[in-house]
């Protein structure tokens, strides 16, 4: 592995005030000439394994190839950390006409050396571009990682446990996103009986994109709540973190996509379903079934990830209704309040993604979201949320430092 160390003209810090147990680190990249904006993050445990999430963001590449000024952004962040393509095991190519796009993604994937899972989803990069990326990679010092790529999964043995990333799942044969989600789930949930995993007790994380969330969102919900009941996932039991948000995929019969995170072998004491009722109501009260947040616990760290997060109160009411300013300091306060439960803060964010349902509102967002995150690495794509009423929502994942031995290692 290349040296960690940047050189002091190629980054500046984050600004952001990191909890006491931080040890995530953000960092601007200098892409030179390039028409784009890099942000990665670091983390390194105690046992020295280093995880690394990256976000390019293309800033108007008129002047260049918009696949060729992603590939050479993102190469250049992974110089910057001294890592290369075999340490990836997931990215997100966020796209503004994925159905128009295949030819030039098919070339970014055949510069993306490695097995890695990779999501495509259309959700326009804001400010407006073609192409952003979300890329996450794990470094181990001791051995390469053990990968296997099986279709639109990756397996990633780590110990006794093995992460599987899944992506782009979709049945567009059915007539509607009820019965679309249903065969997804069903389809998906034969998959994970077949590695010794189930719903309930294996999977931490799941994205559900809809072609027209408006008129799909339902549909979803009602699928995946009639499946949950059936599957040990109740109120009484726990859900799973997720965002619903507006995307598409390349299959233009999919009005409903499924990416996810599983992990084989998760001991229910690895395992924490964070709440905050006194900012955020539980979902189940207005008829959906997820985690508002789960953390992960491992022997050094600790991961929490944020399901999608809104303007919403412990009512589960919408506020701020026409100000996005103000939602966007109302969904950090959530975050904020959820984070606090694991024992962190924004300062230890490693990651988010920003969905706006109005692109004319990413000019005020911007510089917003750069006083409150800094150079945490931050993706901001035009995606309605599941409300109309809900102008903003944000997904993360935070890292923080933890010291359990009885727990497995990352």
């Amino acid at each position: 592995m290349k040296s960690m160390t940047p050189y002091a003209d190629d980054t500046h810090h984050s600004g952001r005030m990191p909890s006491c147990e931080a040890a995530v680190e953000c960092l601007s990249v200098n892409c030179g000439p390039l028409p784009a904006v890099v942000e990665v993050s670091r983390f390194g445990g105690a046992g020295g394994v280093m995880e690394c999430h990256i976000s390019v963001r293309l800033t108007g590449a008129d002047s260049m190839d918009p696949g060729e000024c992603l590939e050479r952004a993102y190469q250049r962040a992974m110089d910057f950390l001294g890592i290369d393509a075999a340490s990836a095991v997931f990215r997100r190519i966020f796209c503004s006409d994925v159905s128009n796009q295949a030819e030039v993604i098919n070339e970014i994937l055949k510069c993306f050396e490695g097995d890695c899972a990779t999501s495509i989803i259309g959700q326009a990069p804001l400010p407006a571009a073609k192409f952003s990326l979300w890329a996450y990679h794990i470094v181990d010092p001791v051995a390469p990682l053990c990968k296997e790529l099986d279709n639109e999964t990756l397996g990633v043995r780590r110990g006794p446990l093995t992460h599987y990333w899944s992506c782009g799942l979709v049945d567009g044969h059915e007539p509607g996103s009820h019965s679309q989600t249903r065969r997804v789930i069903e389809t998906y949930d034969t998959w994970l009986q077949s590695r010794g995993m189930t719903m309930a007790g294996h999977v931490v994380r799941t994205w559900w994109f809809m072609q027209n969330i408006d008129a799909d969102y339902q549909g979803l919900v009602e699928a995946r709540r009639e499946f949950f009941q059936t599957h040990g996932l109740t109120s009484d039991t726990h859900y799973i973190a997720s965002t619903g948000i507006a995307g598409c995929n390349r299959d233009t019969g999919a009005r409903v996509i499924l990416d996810s995170h599983a992990i084989a072998g998760l001991r229910p004491d690895q395992v924490e379903y964070l709440c905050a009722p006194e900012h955020l109501c539980p979902t189940h009260d207005y008829g959906v079934t997820f985690e508002r947040a789960t953390a992960i616990g491992y022997s050094d760290r600790r991961h929490v990830f944020l399901s999608g997060t809104a303007s919403i109160d412990h009512l589960g009411r919408i506020l701020h209704e026409g100000d996005v300013a103000a939602q966007l300091d109302r969904t950090m306060e959530n975050i904020e309040a959820l984070l606090a439960k694991a024992g962190a803060n924004s300062g230890d964010l490693a990651h988010v993604i920003v969905y706006l349902r109005d692109p004319a509102d990413a000019a005020k967002i911007a510089p917003l979201l750069h006083e409150r995150l800094g150079s945490v690495p931050c993706v901001m794509v035009h995606a309605a949320v599941c409300r109309p009423g809900w102008l903003i929502e944000i997904e993360g994942i935070a890292v923080i430092t933890a010291k359990n031995p009885v727990l497995p290692d990352f």
